[in-house]
């Protein structure tokens, strides 16, 4: 069997991966490969890094957080430039505690649990590998084990600076077992698992009454100390805390800012001094990050509490938004739902769409700049062209409003009313109509949104409601032109020839008659009128679109019809009002007699075969959009 195969090959690879040897003969690993040695801080800045870095036009994109999180790539950039890379140099920034801080469902769990999971699997790789003192319950630096007299020797010779002390574990284990011989240490290769509670631990808060503060710490083993006799001896002690466990890897720190006073003050020395008191003992040395999360009420009513300022000092805060990216929130959609086992329902073109312009809408701000509106800044987020705006206005845009993306409608709210459609659908398709429907059944239903915000809402639904009216006829009039790439580039090559005559001061010839004709305004107006250009305009258009088209014969290159993201949109607009009356008629009719009907069923097959419709929903939208034309 393949899959048995499988099995084998796994066992084998593991048994590959695992090591064991001397302290003597760990030297000669790290002296090969030095970065065996890097501290947590380093190891997760290389992990990401390892994955790829994309320069966009907005910036860096980080590949590591590609799979799992949309819209947030400025926000991760300057979480990666700002705290990652910093703390990988040893600057003082990888004493601070990590908080993100956002709205609920934003992204902040799924950022840590991607951590967490990277950082076991780049454990098992070569350049993540790390190994530790055998026996230790906190997965110790084998070289800890080097005197702090020898360091600066150590350092000079092999490149690799030590940070931080034996556990007291390690230290009583030197002594007893190994009698001091320290080149006798046993050490072994780790991999880093949360499952395990190797390297990756959590903290979560629950009732302070009953919570004890040695889940951050361990404890004393009660059962060791008849055979040790004293408290303070190491191996009367559980080294089995989420701090200690967490050691040479990650700490999360779940609802941070819910904990009692208590459990934080642990947290003080760790992130100055990256050392924590546990048990008799003296301080514990640890090397981690360590992340916490929480909302935006926590931490106001946090920050106003003046007892807070000494941990408040020793926090990075970054902001976790929602995120405001039409496009980027499909994907969310589409990644939960993959995530369950509804294969078998259809969801049409632009369901999803819908669903993520309304919930971007409700995370937007209104702009003061004049003629911006809630639809043309979202499309303008999106990356979409808007007339009378440039690329430029998106900065400042993002810069009128301070808080925008902090606050609107969750994800989880729009998953939870796409399962109720996707679950109480008697057909096996759902259709933007049937999402948008859903989105505001569920309002009523929601328990935390005031009378004013529900009405704000319904506002936002009937401005999506009008968007896809838009999408849907230009669906189904796209549908209707037979050989659509075809006709556009007619057009599209019709209207170059006319412009280079018309900028040029020259003729066009027939190519039937021979007969010598003036460029035809009639046609080249109505094709720039359809994206605004006014007549006072059309002479710099055109001259643009000429040099343009120089610019792309000096190259070598073909300036086709997909060239001129406004020119294409022009030609479009140009047959689609070609074709309205033709639509109109073939569409709405209630009887349409044979020709009506062959028409009809060309067109259904071209959304079913080039734009991902199934019978259902291809035959619902003709119906729609017959609808919308007959208004």
């Amino acid at each position: 069997m393949e899959f048995l195969e499988k099995l084998e090959a796994y066992k084998k690879r593991e048994k590959e991966l695992a090591w064991e040897g001397s302290f003597k003969e760990y030297l000669e690993i790290v002296k090969k490969r030095p970065y065996v040695a890097q501290l947590a801080h380093s190891r997760i800045y290389n992990m990401i890094k390892s994955h790829g870095i994309e320069n966009t036009g907005e910036g860096k994109k980080y590949r590591f957080f590609a799979s799992e999180l949309f819209g947030l790539d400025k926000t991760l950039a300057k979480l990666v430039e700002e705290y990652f890379h910093p703390a990988a140099r040893r600057l003082d920034v990888r004493k601070r505690i990590l908080l993100l801080m956002g709205p609920v469902s934003g992204g902040k769990s799924t950022l840590v649990t991607l951590l967490k999971r990277g950082l076991e699997k780049y454990s098992r790789t070569e350049e993540g590998a790390l190994y530790a003192i055998k026996g230790c319950p906190m997965h110790e630096e084998p070289l800890h084990l080097i005197p702090k007299e020898l360091r600066e020797d150590f350092e000079k010779e092999f490149g690799v600076y030590i940070e931080g002390e034996l556990c007291p574990r390690c230290q009583v284990m030197l002594e007893e077992e190994y009698q001091g011989n320290i080149e006798e240490v046993r050490v072994e290769r780790i991999f880093l698992s949360e499952e395990k509670r190797v390297g990756i631990g959590t903290f979560s808060p629950s009732d302070p009454k009953s919570q004890d503060i040695a889940e951050l710490t361990g404890s004393v083993d009660f059962s060791a100390l008849p055979k040790y006799g004293a408290e303070s001896d190491p191996r009367a002690y559980r080294f089995d805390g989420e701090l200690n466990i967490a050691n040479r890897g990650i700490m999360e720190f779940q609802e941070m800012l819910k904990c009692d006073e208590k459990f934080l003050w642990n947290l003080l020395s760790l992130s100055q001094e990256g050392n924590f008191k546990a048990g008799r003992f003296a301080l514990i040395y640890a090397d981690e990050l360590i992340v916490a999360h929480t909302n935006e009420a926590e931490y106001k009513a946090f920050i106003s509490n003046k007892k807070n300022e000494a941990l408040l000092s020793r926090m990075i805060v970054i902001k976790i938004p929602y995120n405001l990216k039409v496009s980027e929130e499909v994907k969310i959609y589409e990644k939960l739902i993959k995530q369950s086992d509804l294969t078998n329902i259809h969801i049409a073109p632009h369901a999803l769409r819908v669903a993520a312009m309304f919930s971007v809408l409700s995370r937007l701000k209104e702009s003061k700049k004049q003629g911006m509106d809630l639809i043309k800044k979202m499309k303008l987020y999106d990356g979409e062209h808007v007339e009378g705006f440039v690329p430029k206005d998106v900065a400042e845009l993002q810069n009128e409003v301070e808080e925008e993306g902090m606050s609107g409608v969750d994800p989880r709210y729009v998953i939870n009313r796409l399962s109720s459609a996707l679950i109480k659908t008697d057909t096996a398709c759902i259709n933007p109509l049937d999402v948008l429907r859903a989105l505001k059944d569920g309002l009523d239903q929601h328990p935390s949104i005031t009378k004013e915000e529900k009405e704000r809402y319904l506002n936002l639904v009937s401005l999506v409601r009008k968007e896809y009216d838009e999408i849907a006829k230009k669906e189904v009039q796209k549908a209707f032109v037979y050989s659509f790439e075809e006709s556009a580039k007619n057009l599209f090559n019709n209207y170059l020839d006319n412009v280079e005559a018309y900028c040029n001061g020259t003729k066009l010839k027939d190519p039937i008659t021979d007969e010598e004709l003036d460029p035809d305004e009639k046609l080249m107006r109505s094709i720039e009128e359809q994206i605004g250009i006014s007549e006072t305009a059309k002479k710099s258009f055109r001259e643009e679109i000429l040099i343009r088209l120089s610019i792309y014969a000096r190259k070598g290159k073909v300036f086709d019809y997909n060239a001129h993201e406004r020119l294409k949109e022009a030609i479009e607009k140009k047959l689609f009002a070609d074709l309205k009356d033709v639509v109109k008629i073939t569409t709405s009719t209630k009887t349409p007699d044979a020709q009506q009907l062959k028409k009809l069923n060309e067109v259904g097959e071209r959304l079913i075969n080039h734009h991902g419709y199934c019978p259902v929903c291809a035959n619902e939208l003709l119906k729609y959009v017959g609808s919308l034309l007959n208004r």
